[in-house]
């Protein structure tokens, strides 16, 4: 192939047009197998990467270099020229060797860091405001006002809850000499000594005064000679966030990005209608934005796209080098809903129903609840553009009764689910379920061969803010989840397993087969942590649960088909 600097574009022989044929209809970028053509130029871009010398980017595939390493997404667009030639653009997300001009790539939708732009400049100034910051919060006059502050504070309470305590004790004292002269004086002495009495009580009570304004006169003015500091930073720290604000504005009206009728639109007018309401973090720096970007402008024709992680595996998602990945939902969707607007596409595999010939099939039922083996590919409740589902066919099949779903599985998975025919059915099983008492069991097949036995894992889950339904895990903000887990059976690349989830978080048995802290080896047919297939190979085998009306122990196992 060859490549053009003007053009950026790499073209496909002849020969390799005919033998894979071009593809009917663009990607549905959310959910995709890589057309024959992008593998192509995905295996062709990754050996540009591989033999690339010069470039100061830390990706992480040296043994020795994993800390600090930063992992991109690369993606390839199929493009037809103005003359009707096919090739293909390349593109990265974000930053690479922190700049945005490589000659292999296109361009970024707008380049923030070219020499004397407005974001350079802006940029410097805030950086100047955070150099003041941190000069401030470095300052040894300062740090030392701090110290004093606090250690005078704390002397001071202490100093207050002594003579408190003291005159406790004094109170105390007067008190019990009450008692021992109430008897022993007579009316007059008594009313000399009890004058004598509070005299000494007003002049605690005046010590405690003194004492007091003493330490809140000597506070007040450390306090307000630290104040001049703390308030010099929050000064700077308004308008460093004034600055920034207006400078972020300013980026969202220069990212406009252009669909196929030359229709340009700006990053705030396409997120504001969003749950947003504005532009995350990042957002028109992806690869594929960056891609149709060039190809509009230039008059090319997009006809297919995939996009590929380059790099070590980084500690919160889950991402495996070379392998392709969808999109970003949060980022990239309202973006490309724009820029696709009037392109013919795959049809989004999320809006199709399941076959009508996948049955449901009733394990066990009763006057009080029903357990049912999903199919996979059935949803359990009702999506927003899909109405089968689970609970739509029970429906139909119980008369004159409402299905209440009581937990639910991923539309891939397959196996039990218990329904309840009341909410005080329901409300007693969640209950079992809310304390654990619940028993399931999961086997799935693993997509490489696990050399331990068993064994359980623990990792913090989050979902990802920009990319549901998708699954992170985070030390910081993840929430606990436990997975146990034993090997049945090894097969020459796959590995058979039981799985028994101790917590019940999305996507738990997923995320925990995939991540490399936890067995490494997304389940098979994982579309979203690993590589889609005819199907989820993951099954919801045994459930057990005490029976509300009955209290009998009650379990159900459905073995899998795969």
């Amino acid at each position: 192939m060859g490549c053009s600097d003007q053009t950026r574009i790499s073209y496909f022989r002849d020969s390799v047009i005919n033998e894979t044929g071009l593809p009917e209809r663009f990607t549905f970028p959310f959910y995709y197998e890589p057309h024959p053509l992008t593998k192509i130029a995905a295996a062709e871009l990754q050996h540009y990467l591989e033999t690339l010398t010069g470039l100061d980017h830390n990706f992480g595939l040296v043994s020795g270099t994993e800390k600090g390493a930063i992992g991109k997404m690369f993606g390839v667009l199929v493009v037809a020229d103005t003359k009707g030639k096919i090739g293909y653009l390349s593109a990265f997300s974000g930053k690479l060797a922190d700049s945005n001009d490589h000659p292999k790539f296109v361009p970024p939708v707008f380049d923030m860091l070219t020499e004397n732009s407005f974001f350079l400049k802006e940029q410097e100034v805030i950086d100047g405001v955070n150099k003041q910051i941190e000069d401030i919060l470095s300052d040894k006059r300062y740090n030392d006002l701090k110290r004093v502050f606090e250690e005078l504070s704390a002397q001071s309470v202490q100093e207050i809850a002594d003579l408190k305590k003291q005159l406790k004790r004094n109170k105390e004292a007067r008190r019990e000499l009450r008692e021992e002269n109430k008897n022993r004086l007579n009316e007059q002495e008594y009313a000399l000594f009890e004058a004598e009495l509070v005299k000494q009580s007003n002049h605690d009570q005046w010590e405690l005064r003194v004492l007091t304004d003493d330490w809140k006169q000597c506070l007040e003015e450390t306090r307000a000679k630290v104040a001049a500091y703390s308030d010099r930073i929050e000064a700077l720290k308004d308008e460093r966030k004034s600055r920034s604000g207006v400078l972020q504005g300013q980026l969202f009206e220069q990212y406009a990005f252009l669909n196929k009728a030359g229709k340009s639109k700006s990053l705030h007018d396409i997120f504001e209608p969003t749950a947003f309401g504005r532009p995350p973090a990042g957002a028109g720096e992806c690869a594929t934005p960056k891609l149709l970007q060039f190809a509009f402008a230039n008059g090319y024709k997009p006809l297919a796209m995939a996009e590929f992680w380059w790099g070590a595996t980084p500690r919160s998602e889950i991402r495996k080098h070379k392998q392709f990945y969808p999109a970003c939902a949060g980022k990239c969707k309202p973006i490309l809903a724009h820029m696709l607007e009037g392109v013919p596409m795959d049809e989004n595999p999320f809006l199709q129903p399941a076959e009508e010939s996948v049955e449901l099939a009733i394990v066990y039922e009763d006057e009080d609840l029903l357990v049912v083996n999903k199919p996979a590919g059935l949803r359990s409740v009702p999506g927003v553009d899909i109405g089968d589902s689970v609970y739509s066919r029970l429906r139909t099949v119980l008369v004159n009764t409402e299905p209440y779903m009581v937990h639910r599985l991923d539309m891939g998975t397959s196996g039990l689910l218990v329904v309840a025919k009341s909410q005080e059915i329901h409300k007693d099983i969640q209950k079992q379920f809310l304390d654990r008492i619940v028993s399931k069991r999961y086997t799935a097949l693993l997509s490489k061969v696990i050399e331990q036995s068993e064994g359980e894992i623990r990792l913090p889950l989050t979902a990802d803010p920009f990319n549901r339904p998708m699954q992170l895990v985070c030390f910081e903000t993840g929430k606990k989840s436990i997975t146990r887990w034993k090997v049945i059976e090894r097969m020459e690349a796959t590995t058979k397993v039981h799985f028994w989830p101790l917590t019940g978080r999305t996507h738990q048995l997923r995320m925990h087969a995939a991540h490399e802290l936890g067995l490494n080896a997304p389940i098979v047919g994982d579309d979203l942590y690993g590589t889609a297939d005819k199907r989820l190979y993951l099954h919801a085998a045994l459930l057990a649960f005490v029976h509300p009306k009955t209290k009998r122990k009650m379990s159900f196992e459905v073995v899998e088909d795969f």
